[in-house]
């Protein structure tokens, strides 16, 4: 377990100054991933079938993709903010969320890269709320999961395959 001190705000940025660093670096692998994934999920067809070229292809993701993240990108990242893990669990021990936070990035990128390799479609939501939720089980056990939340992105899941 992590240590249970206060620390004042400036010691805090300074010990964790590396972990910013490498959240931001596994934020565009994590980009790169999702986009990647996204993109060709969504235009795989239309591109196979010569609805599309691939250069429109690329610009109606462009465009698209910027727009979804843009209009409802909000309501996915509140959800993951606020409705999977009550965060009050780690009110004592902020690095414990940080460092959670930070290994779910490079799990999902990792994952999505590999994904992305095998030609496998994969929600990055979902590869989000399962590495959110398994650091959480083997940080804190049951306590904070917001199991409604988790039962019902599952079956959103679900109904739309």
């Amino acid at each position: 377990m992590l240590e249970n001190t206060f620390i004042d705000l400036a010691t805090f940025q300074y010990q964790t100054l590396w972990a910013f660093i490498l959240g931001i670096v596994l934020a565009f692998f994590l980009g790169f991933g999702m986009g990647a994934n996204d993109v060709s999920n969504a235009f795989g067809t239309s591109v196979g079938s010569k609805a599309v070229t691939i250069v429109q292809a690329y610009i109606l993701a462009s465009i698209f993709e910027t727009l979804g993240a843009v209009l409802v990108g909000h309501s996915v990242t509140d959800t993951m903010r606020k409705s999977v893990v009550d965060i009050a669990i780690y009110n004592d021990t902020p690095k414990e969320l940080l460092l959670g936070q930070v290994a779910a990035l490079g799990g999902c990128s990792a994952w999505l890269l590999f994904a992305t390799a095998f030609s496998l479609p994969v929600s990055t939501t979902h590869s989000l709320v399962g590495a959110t939720l398994g650091f959480t089980l083997l940080l804190r056990g049951f306590e904070g999961v917001i199991w409604k939340k988790i039962v019902q992105i599952g079956l959103l899941f679900t109904r739309y395959q």
